[in-house]
């Protein structure tokens, strides 16, 4: 009995130490996912630029967040399709502004979660549209992009935390309902439909915002 009672007992060493080893390995993705920077106010340029200086000034500060080093952090296509759809303001000389990047980044962290439609919704209130069709800001979006990055490096600082307890949630509800607590997959499968369903409920959110308070009826 008391040979039972140790190989229990070095399962359940082993299945813990499995369990934290697993944790630690999330945690460094969490930290390296993180610790990836937005393009600082300080990172643009006093001069305007040519698109090709643009597009080169957002692959240098944001390559870090490409999930595969072919992706485009943005295109030469992509900021024509932003000025047609109305989404930014068409160049001036050929050239972008200061206010240009900064749409361009929020744009950039909301195509993720947004479609473009709901981007334009989202922004038409910092336009000033009856002078001209293709719009003119109201103001420069410097206050409201220092509030933006406050916000967002806040909570980056508590990812980690609750990262935590979101494991700590599915490891529990899985010791319970799930036969093999052994299966790594299965837990890491938990784990991710519960980030899933919470980035899910996010953006339906948000999305319920933007038609509550941002469209226009017609």
């Amino acid at each position: 009995m008391y040979a039972v009672y140790q190989v229990v007992q070095y399962l359940m060493l082993r299945v813990e130490m499995i369990i934290q080893m697993d944790r630690e390995t999330l945690l460094k993705i969490v930290e390296k996912l993180s610790s990836c920077k937005d393009i600082q106010l300080s990172d643009i340029p006093c001069i305007d630029l040519y698109v090709d200086q643009v597009t080169t000034l957002f692959d240098d500060k944001l390559g870090d967040t490409k999930r595969e080093p072919s992706e485009k952090v943005l295109t030469k296509t992509m900021i024509n399709n932003y000025t047609k759809s109305r989404i930014i303001m068409p160049p001036k000389n050929k050239k972008y502004n200061k206010n240009h990047m900064i749409l361009l980044s929020l744009i950039y962290n909301l195509k993720q979660i947004l479609s473009i439609n709901d981007i334009k919704l989202l922004f038409d209130p910092l336009f000033n549209r009856t002078n001209s069709s293709k719009g003119v800001l109201k103001e420069d979006l410097d206050e409201l992009y220092n509030a933006y990055l406050t916000i967002k490096e806040g909570d980056m600082e508590s990812i980690s935390s609750y990262f935590n307890d979101v494991f700590d949630h599915v490891l529990s509800i899985s010791s319970e309902t799930v036969k093999d607590t052994n299966n790594d997959k299965q837990t890491l499968i938990l784990l991710v439909l519960a980030l899933a369903a919470q980035a899910a409920f996010n953006k339906r959110l948000a999305e319920s915002i933007i038609d509550e308070y941002f469209k226009v009826e017609k």
